[in-house]
């Protein structure tokens, strides 16, 4: 058998588990940061999951700016393990500053992903069960009010027409076309990473 075969396999192994655990600990972030309701289910789901690298983190590295600082590393940390663990299996390395700028840019790429597709899921929501309550749908609102409602007062009223899912959508398309391309071309990440 071709070697390809299991390295290829590898990455995609790497990949899915430091990324579903690198999208635990952003939740968590982000949901912390827009303080949503930590007795939430679904947030003490990934509570459970994250405090055992945050904790002793937490010990070292003192929160900045009301922001969780230990997780903000553990973020970078684990995404520039995964960059060099997928470039060793692809048979090459990385240099620290595209370990670092790589690994910024695709943690900020990480959270437009996540906004795209929890404003587009609350957009669906709002269709369909408008009332319903359900703790997935509790946390989606605490993460994407922050962003909406700036925009909602800005916007006239449209006889209850919300455009502002529409503008947040593009301001997050835009962000990532001048902020996270540019920052993975700075980087110099190959396709595929």
């Amino acid at each position: 058998m071709n070697g390809q075969y299991f390295n290829n396999a590898g990455v995609f192994l790497v990949s899915t588990l430091f990324g579903l655990y690198i999208l635990a600990v952003m939740l968590r972030f982000l949901l912390q940061t827009v303080r949503a309701d930590f007795y939430n289910p679904l947030v003490q789901v990934l509570v459970k999951i994250t405090n055992p690298l945050l904790v002793p983190l937490r010990r070292l590295i003192p929160g900045m700016f009301g922001l969780d600082m230990a997780a903000v590393t553990l973020l970078l940390v684990l995404q520039g393990v995964e960059l060099m663990l997928v470039a060793f299996l692809l048979g090459g390395s990385l240099p620290p500053a595209t370990l670092l700028i790589g690994s910024v840019a695709k943690l900020l790429g990480l959270v437009v992903t996540i906004y795209f597709w929890i404003i587009l899921i609350q957009v669906v929501l709002s269709w369909v069960a408008p009332t319903t309550y359900n703790p997935a749908v509790a946390a989606i609102g605490s993460l994407t009010e922050p962003l909406l409602r700036p925009i909602r007062r800005a916007l006239p009223d449209l006889g209850g027409l919300d455009l502002s899912p529409l503008l947040v959508v593009v301001g997050l398309q835009l962000l990532k076309m001048l902020v996270v391309w540019p920052l993975r071309d700075l980087a110099g990440l190959p396709a595929g990473f």
